[in-house]
């Protein structure tokens, strides 16, 4: 199946998008929109949400991806994303696949592009669920994970020292920093540090899906808190675990085509309490 390539106009400049159209034969289950990781992350992954989102085209689910302000091959560049365009971002693909189809919506994302679709899934009236794959449950956690980055490079170059604290003012100041090869704006640590797996309003469908390295492992302790929490505020979530490599920061591309199966199984089953 081929994707049909296409940019998405916006305020400013145009965001590139693979749109995976199922063929009319096939019963329509689904729109779904894929929210890519963060930074080097959506490369290792490409292999991966691509397989997964023409498995899902090939099951009656019409798919786009996108890629947000800065990323990939849309206008900009990464220092020009701030955390609200990249939400801003999802809304509008959110928009035009309901533009293009009637069936009910799924937002899936991979690691941060979770915390995305948490913010645009709350802004949302109308949405079948959240597909979220390893979801980043912190976005400050996250942010300082991909800080030590820089402190890394810097340890090995001997300039470490007073290494964080002077990002952390460049940021506070107006300026960006440069880590592992990418420009970060003011504007998008901003949101991210603030960034959580939140849902405001009750009745969401989520399906959490981890990877781990050993069979029959069960959930993480955070992935059974948050599923806990949104128990209790009336959601329906469900927590899956699938034996697979961690591909989105392994050096060579890998696959996991149990993932792919998971994924379409669940979100084939009715919702869980």
């Amino acid at each position: 199946m081929v994707p049909e390539p296409f940019f998405l106009p916006m305020p400013v400049g145009q965001r590139f998008c693979l749109f995976y159209r199922p063929d009319p034969s096939v019963e329509q289950r689904g729109a779904v929109v894929y929210i890519h990781p963060f930074a080097e992350e959506m490369n290792k992954s490409r292999r991966m949400a691509a397989l997964q989102a023409r498995a899902m085209a090939e099951k009656g689910y019409s798919v786009l991806q996108i890629d947000l302000l800065g990323c990939g091959d849309s206008s900009g560049d990464f220092g020009d994303a701030s955390w609200s365009a990249w939400v801003t971002d999802v809304l509008a693909a959110c928009s035009w696949i309901q533009q293009k189809t009637d069936a009910e919506l799924w937002i899936w994302g991979l690691r941060t592009g979770c915390l995305l679709a948490c913010e645009a899934a709350n802004q949302i009236e109308q949405i079948r669920g959240l597909l979220l794959w390893q979801p980043v449950s912190s976005g400050k956690q996250f942010l300082q994970q991909f800080m030590r980055l820089k402190m890394a490079s810097g340890m090995l170059a001997g300039e470490s020292k007073g290494l964080m604290e002077q990002m952390r003012n460049d940021l506070a100041q107006g300026r960006p920093v440069e880590i592992a090869g990418y420009s970060i704006s003011p504007g998008l640590t901003q949101g991210l540090e603030t960034a959580e797996l939140s849902m405001t309003s009750g009745g969401k469908r989520i399906e959490w899906i981890e990877l781990s390295g050993k069979p029959d492992a069960a959930l993480s302790p955070v992935a059974q808190m948050r599923l806990e929490k949104w128990r209790t505020e009336a959601h329906f979530p469900r927590g899956t675990v699938v034996c697979g490599p961690s591909f989105w920061q392994t050096v060579e591309i890998e696959e996991c085509h149990e993932l792919l199966e998971a994924s379409l199984r669940v979100m084939a089953m009715d919702a869980a309490r």
